[in-house]
Parts: structure tokens; C-alpha cells; sequence
């Protein structure tokens, strides 16, 4: 499997029970909730006044943005990143991974959509030196694609296998999605439909390749 040059965000264990577990789900639905109507992420203290907790209890749960967004994707996701063995074929086991995401993508959209804009502000103010946080690191992606594409293991070369992970990398996300949208003005149906024809065609272009030997 082709690996990124940082490791990505995971989002921290929650408490499991008592009044800790009650307050993280506080905290996270009510981010969940600001980012679902502002479109974007509030800061830790924005977050403490709506949920009439103190901003030093806040921080115990979610030191910076990155921290926040990184629980808020993976509730969005969180199906879709429970990787599941079957007996699939071919691109069968793909097609399922895109039919289980692409329903998150819809419910979850401001959420994901938020994710992917603080990527940009993080990139922009490291790059001039601003970035008082640790920088929220996407990439949960890459071990989702290794996964669906396993069963086309046997069916091409190495390095269409690695072509085709790094094509679908960038198919498969909030991105694509938002492009179809906000330019194209894709309905949801007709959106899918196309992605999962870039999907395709990207599978197809790798099978027509080389044979492994």
C-alpha cells in the first residue's frame, strides 16, 4: 500500500461512561450542530459558551481545532471507516465502499466540507509562519481504497495498482463532490452516477494494463 509522508489525525478514544462520556457527547454534538448551521468550525471557546461549560473543560477535550474536526469527521464517517472482510470480487467490494460513503456525504456535508477549508486555512497560515495549533492531517482515505481494492489484487501490475489508489484518492472524498456541485450544479443522483463512472473508467484504464506475472 502506497504510504503518505505524515500519519493522519486520528480522533482521541472517548470516555465511555459517567459524566465525562456525557460531556464529550455534548461537546461533539454541539459542534456538529454549529458546523451544520455556520458552516464552519467554531473555536474551542465559541464551542464552551454554547454548551454553557468552561472553556478549561473544553480544552481538556479537544485542545485545538484540529482535535475537534478530527471527532467531528470521524462521526460523520464513522461506517464507512469500519473496514469489513467479505468474499467480493473484482471491483464488487469498491462499489460497496461507494455506496456506503456517498450517503455520509449528503448528511455530513458541512461537516466534511468544514474539514477540508481548515486544511486550507492550517496550509496557509504555516506557510507564513501563523500556525499556533498542530495541523489537521487528512489521509483516512488511502487505508479505506486499500481496502476495496484488494480483490483487484491479482488483476494488474504493482504499479497500476498504485496508479489507480492515487487516482481514486482524489475521486473519492468531499472534493470531487463539492466540484460537481457547486460548478456543475449536479442533483445527488447524477452526482453519485458520475463519480461512480470516474470510478470505472479509472478501473477499467487499469485493467486494460499490463497483466501481473
Amino acid at each position: 500500500m502506497p504510504r503518505l509522508n505524515y500519519k493522519p489525525t486520528s480522533a482521541p478514544e472517548p470516555p465511555s461512561r459517567g459524566v465525562r462520556a456525557s460531556t464529550h457527547k455534548l461537546l461533539l454534538d454541539t459542534a456538529m450542530d454549529m458546523i451544520q448551521q455556520d458552516g464552519h468550525i467554531p473555536s474551542i471557546a465559541q464551542l464552551a459558551v454554547r454548551c454553557t461549560v468552561s472553556r478549561a473543560t473544553a480544552y481538556r477535550y479537544f485542545p485545538s481545532r484540529s482535535a475537534l474536526i478530527t471527532s467531528v469527521v470521524d462521526a460523520s464517517l464513522g461506517p464507512v471507516r469500519q473496514l469489513e472482510d467479505d468474499q467480493t470480487v473484482g471491483r464488487e467490494r469498491l462499489h460497496t465502499v461507494l455506496r456506503k460513503t456517498f450517503p455520509r456525504f449528503r448528511d455530513f456535508e458541512p461537516q466534511l466540507r468544514a474539514a477540508a477549508q481548515l486544511t486550507l486555512e492550517q496550509w496557509a497560515l504555516q506557510r507564513a509562519g501563523l500556525l499556533e495549533e498542530e495541523p489537521y492531517r487528512r489521509g483516512h482515505r488511502i487505508r479505506i481504497l486499500a481496502h476495496a481494492l484488494e480483490p483487484l489484487k491479482g488483476n494488474m501490475t504493482q504499479a497500476a495498482r498504485v496508479r489507480l489508489h492515487q487516482a481514486l484518492s482524489v475521486i473519492y472524498g468531499i472534493e470531487a463532490y463539492a466540484i460537481l456541485k457547486d460548478m456543475w450544479g449536479l442533483p445527488d443522483r447524477e452526482l453519485e452516477r458520475t463519480m461512480m463512472w470516474m470510478v470505472d473508467a479509472l478501473v477499467d484504464a487499469s485493467l486494460r494494463g499490463p497483466r501481473p506475472v
